[in-house]
């Protein structure tokens, strides 16, 4: 594929990963402010407990085959076929487990209602087992649109049943319900708008090919994904369910902006890297592309947000969660390095090296885990302040491999992306400062993002950052596609 295909397919699915994203996230941020006014903090800590434990399995599910199907160049029906039905047994087993290990759970975290409201919630599994083929097919032909209208069906019904169960009354099992009927829409509509179901075939042959690629990114992704949830694990422990509701709702705003800008990048740029694996240098020059370019925009947004983050929280959730502030603060430094996560790791992936995405794993996460136990005694906003801190590090271990592999090392992508790190602090500091000026809520947000994001384009356009000008170019190419 040349150059010029391949940059319209990548910008394609890019378009409509955004679209999907946004009107999503968009949709599910709605959903969860209103749902946050009506129910009390901690109600939404049990269902954060849940959640973590449904992250963690739905892991075995949606990583490691699924990635090995969009890796391998050659993957026909005997492969899709293998690994659904590989994938469903995997899901009922894992229901099982989770059904038979809800009340030991339930009395680990002294909350017996854990019980009934896991062994509900643990049916997302089995959607997931059965929808996770179709999201690698959507993936591998980079047709993100399916997703999109999947995904933007699913949570508005979903989000109209959770409201309403949470005006009913049903407390913490709304949450629940709003889950359950989301993955079970998405299931349904993504089957039917993809059109692919499995035929009768089995090959173990294929599935021990594919499981030799994808048990490392399994691994890779499990340890990330326990990594990432232990902090939720340990709080819910150690601390009340009320102040494990103030870690997960401080995560809410940066988690939506990073899964809509970066999740979509990561998925695009995947089958995008694999198709040009044999080109290291055209390789090199995506990955650059992805790493400068995503984070001009994430560092402008976590800034953003680390600025407006105590009257966007009080005008949308309510007083109520102001001691979600400061969480919310130190989340969005681990998120603003996320790209660079993503672009060294999905090249390595794209490479076929996935046993040193497993090693970079095993490293970083035993790191992280190393300063998260030894910041428990000081307290639990000096546990959370561990994980930018790990993130930062993480960003020279990342980007050790590719400094031989693509020739892009630490210091290089550090130094790409240094023009539009000190813009963000720049304009972060100013939008902070007008907090100070003693307006309402709403017209204090409202001049912060205006000055916001005046000042941030204002200085990318003065002293003609290269990302700023590619991005505005590849946007105006995009709406011309489109239009």
């Amino acid at each position: 594929m040349n150059n010029e295909n391949m940059k319209g397919k990548v910008l394609s699915g890019l378009f409509w990963k955004l679209m999907e994203n946004g009107g999503v996230q968009g949709v599910q941020l709605l959903v969860s402010i209103l749902l946050a006014r009506i129910l009390d903090p901690e109600e939404y800590g049990v269902v954060a407990l849940l959640t973590t434990f449904i992250a963690i399995a739905n892991v075995f599910i949606q990583q490691g085959f699924q990635t090995a199907l969009i890796q391998k160049p050659n993957a026909d029906e005997t492969d899709f076929s293998s690994v659904f039905w590989m994938n469903l047994g995997v899901g009922v087993l894992l229901y099982l487990v989770l059904f038979a290990a809800a009340p030991l759970i339930a009395a680990f975290y002294e909350t017996p209602e854990l019980t009934g409201l896991l062994r509900v919630f643990s049916l997302v599994v089995l959607f997931g087992s059965v929808s996770a083929i179709e999201n690698a097919l959507v993936q591998r032909r980079m047709e993100f649109k399916h997703l999109f209208k999947s995904s933007l069906i699913a949570v508005v019904l979903s989000g109209v049943a959770g409201i309403a169960a949470a005006l009913s009354g049903m407390g913490p099992m709304s949450l629940v319900l709003q889950q359950l009927t989301y993955q079970f829409l998405y299931m349904v509509v993504i089957v039917r708008s993809v059109g692919w179901f499995p035929k009768r075939l089995f090959d173990l042959g294929r599935v021990k090919t594919l499981f030799a690629f994808g048990w490392k990114l399994l691994c890779s992704a499990l340890i990330d994904t326990v990594y990432n949830n232990v902090y939720a694990l340990v709080i819910g422990k150690i601390e009340t369910k009320e102040r494990l509701a103030y870690y997960d709702k401080g995560n809410l705003f940066p988690s939506v902006l990073v899964t809509n800008i970066n999740g979509a990048i990561q998925q695009v740029m995947l089958p995008a890297l694999s198709e040009s694996q044999n080109d290291r240098e055209k390789m090199r020059s995506m990955m650059r592309r992805s790493i400068v370019t995503s984070s001009y925009i994430m560092f402008a947004m976590m800034a953003g947000l680390i600025a407006v983050a105590e009257p966007l929280i009080s005008l949308l959730l309510t007083d109520k969660w102001l001691p979600a502030v400061p969480f919310m603060r130190l989340l969005c430094l681990d998120y603003a390095l996320w790209p660079f996560h993503t672009a060294n790791l999905q090249a390595i992936n794209a490479t076929g090296h996935s046993e040193i995405y497993l090693k970079l794993e095993i490293v970083k996460k035993s790191l992280g885990i190393l300063l998260m136990l030894l910041a428990i005694p000081h307290g639990i906003l000096v546990m959370v302040a561990m994980k930018p801190l790990s993130s930062l590090l993480s960003t020279v271990i990342n980007a050790y491999p590719n400094g031989k592999l693509l020739h892009y090392s630490f210091i290089e992508q550090w130094r790409d992306v240094l023009p539009s790190a000190c813009l963000a602090a720049v304009m972060g500091v100013c939008v902070y400062l007008l907090q100070f000026l003693g307006l309402p809520a709403l017209l204090t947000i409202v001049l912060q993002i205006v000055v916001g994001v005046g000042l941030y384009v204002g200085l990318s356009a003065l002293f003609k950052l290269e990302c700023f000008e590619y991005l505005l170019a590849t946007v105006k190419e995009t709406i011309k596609k489109h239009s």
